[in-house]
């Protein structure tokens, strides 16, 4: 086993673009391997459910060619992890035909394994009627209804196929849907680190360097058995044990134990010592095992969106704002029954006053002197979408209120057209865990070379 390993993540979501000169900082310093993530559940379930990329081709490629002018040169393997977004079988191909073109224009040669993760709904329907599926979080228990309104369904994968993937010689290893810190953990776990240390350093690694002050991009890893080490590669940000415990919180639900495949890490005994003025060492990381269970995303189509936006200056209006969309909101409701019977939405979003927080928001008496008010409607089909939110908008322009001294005019619109369709309406039918008999069983690895 080497007495280090040195990883490298050239920023935390591949396509979000990073410095080269930062990369090939890193590339200097020694990097063994470079790991990457390509995907998330941030941007909700219309990746997955209409079967879209988080980023652009020429993103995409942009990234990839230094990562892959690396590995061919350099032989530093490159393992990516939930490939275009959502990890889908589909976004898989893609991202290998992608690396294929590179490696054909530039003439390298590569061996590439790639690892995929749909689920089919058969299987899925077997695991729920043996209640071996539950819900991941505040979510209803699952039903076959949503499993037949599936468009989609992935697994988050954990080490195991990783590891099945590294057993043989590969240049790249492209993944489906995957839990973040997967791949770091397999490399770590494959020459014996121990596993709290491999999956806390994957947690904090897959996000690139936002644990550095001030958040970047690059980062260098150095792992031991027993501890590992955090760099950013740009001069210009640093590591400080406030700067790294602190991304524990970061999309937590508690920052002492973190749920993944096959475990929980316990961080309660973690400590954070700074090396120098730009690096952390960390330790005494443990990963507890539990029952081996995966998570399932699935997505449907519920309607389609369309939306508009509009400002208020109008202080007597802003002072009157929550009666005033009460009262437009009644006016389509007569106009369009569908609100009624709930197969329809109107919904106010009143960015100034609460829009981030709705009713959680604390402040009750804040007096701001301009308000944006973008306000969406969800309809079972785009024409009844776009008739109700034509409504809304020409409600919103004329409608009276208490204390008005003009007559029209309520509210400006900052784009034409003032209604924008948005199109198809996603939401996440399937957020559970399924237990499995063996960690491979669903993650089939096919290998193949450029």
């Amino acid at each position: 086993m080497a007495e280090e390993l040195k990883i490298l993540t050239p920023v935390g979501m591949l396509g979000y673009g990073y410095p080269a000169a930062d990369f090939w900082r890193g590339i200097d310093a020694g990097a063994d391997a470079i790991v990457i993530d390509s995907g998330s559940t941030d941007n909700g379930p219309q990746e997955l459910g209409l079967g879209k990329r988080t980023n652009s081709n020429s993103a995409y490629r942009r990234d990839l060619e230094p990562m892959l002018e690396a590995c061919a040169t350099r032989k530093i393997p490159v393992l990516i992890g939930s490939a275009g977004g959502t990890g889908t079988n589909a976004q898989v191909d893609y991202m290998v035909d992608l690396i294929r073109t590179i490696a054909a224009d530039k003439g390298y040669k590569l061996k590439i394994a790639k690892i995929y993760a749909d689920i089919p709904k058969e299987v899925v329907r077997e695991r729920l009627a043996a209640g071996r599926i539950a819900p991941c979080g505040p979510v209803p228990p699952l039903d076959e209804a949503a499993v037949a309104a599936s468009v989609a369904i992935v697994a988050q994968m954990g080490v195991e196929p990783f590891l099945e993937a590294l057993s043989e010689e590969v240049d790249v290893i492209v993944a489906g849907r995957a839990y973040d810190p997967a791949p770091y953990a397999a490399l770590c776990l494959q020459r014996g680190i121990d596993p709290g240390i491999a999956w806390h350093m994957g947690k904090i690694m897959e996000c690139g360097a936002v644990c550095a002050e001030p958040k970047g991009r690059v980062i260098l890893a150095t792992i031991r058995a027993d501890s590992f080490d955090l760099e950013p590669m740009s001069p210009k940000e640093r590591c400080t044990p406030l700067s790294v415990a602190a991304h524990t919180l970061y999309e937590k639900s508690r920052a002492d134990l973190l749920a993944g495949p096959g475990g929980v890490l316990d961080l309660n005994a973690a400590t954070y010592t700074p090396l120098d003025e730009r690096t952390v060492r960390v330790e005494r990381s443990v990963f507890r095992p539990t029952p081996y269970t995966v998570k399932l995303e699935g997505a449907s189509i519920v309607g389609h969106r369309t939306v508009f936006i509009g400002g208020i200056r109008d202080p007597i209006l802003i002072e009157g704002i929550d009666g005033f969309l009460a009262a437009v909101t009644r006016h389509v409701s007569a106009t369009h029954p569908v609100l009624a019977d709930g197969s329809a939405q109107l919904i106010f979003h009143v960015y100034g006053k609460n829009g981030v927080m709705g009713a959680l928001e604390p402040i009750k008496d804040a007096q701001p002197h301009e308000l944006c008010i973008l306000t969406e409607v969800i309809g079972q089909t785009q024409d009844i979408a776009n008739a109700i939110c034509n409504t809304a908008r020409v409600a919103c322009l004329h409608a009276p209120y208490p204390g008005q001294m003009a007559t029209g005019g309520n509210m400006a619109f900052p784009l034409t057209p003032m209604e924008n369709e948005i199109g198809p309406v996603c939401a996440f039918s399937i957020y559970h865990l399924m237990e499995v008999d063996t960690p491979t069983e669903l993650f089939p690895v096919h290998r193949l070379e450029s």
